[in-house]
């Protein structure tokens, strides 16, 4: 072995001294990079929860109205059981949310003639001069109101005669006056 030299082949190697120009962690592009991406995301995560708030005050209104729907059906079998058929048509003109075991807690009562700002967005009224029940829509970046251009939506009760001259009622039907689109 040579003077100086190593033993297991070591000899003429050199050791690399430490860099310490670098600190450790995020350089700032890296930090503009990343707060970026966590602002999209963020972005995208808010539009799809405010798209699914507004799906879930939909699914509620509708839930409402098919009650409704029950308890009209219930209303009427008991006028037929009753032998009162003949007081179906009333029915079209009674407020819907009194058939109901419980008021939803958004129903806010009635209202002669009301304009969409009588009770807060999100809330149930009964307008006593058309005989509607009205949904006053809250979150509707996706509905596309009816003919009057106001974000609500007008119930009825519809009555479906028998056919022909007798005057007798079918069904009745809890439906929308003008048809909404609220995808």
């Amino acid at each position: 072995m040579r003077a100086g030299a190593k033993a297991g082949g070591l000899a003429g190697r050199r050791c690399r001294p430490a860099q310490h120009g670098r600190a450790a962690g995020f350089t700032l592009v890296e930090f503009v990079v990343a707060a970026c991406v966590i602002a999209i995301l963020l972005g995208i995560l808010l539009n799809r929860v405010w798209f699914y708030q507004e799906q879930a005050e939909k699914a509620a209104m509708q839930q409402v109205a098919g009650t409704i729907q029950n308890a009209l059906v219930m209303e009427y079998g008991s006028l037929v059981t009753h032998g009162k058929e003949a007081q179906a048509a009333e029915l079209a003109r009674e407020n819907p949310m009194n058939w109901l075991a419980r008021k939803p807690d958004n129903y806010a009562g009635e209202f002669y003639d009301p304009t969409p700002r009588s009770v807060a967005p999100g809330n149930w009224m009964f307008d006593l001069k058309s005989r509607e029940l009205i949904y006053v829509v809250d979150r509707g970046e996706y509905f596309t109101p009816g003919k009057d251009g106001d974000k609500w939506v007008r119930y009825h009760v519809r009555l479906l005669p028998v056919a022909g001259p007798s005057g007798r009622v079918a069904s009745l039907l809890f439906e929308p006056v003008v048809p909404y689109n609220w995808f």
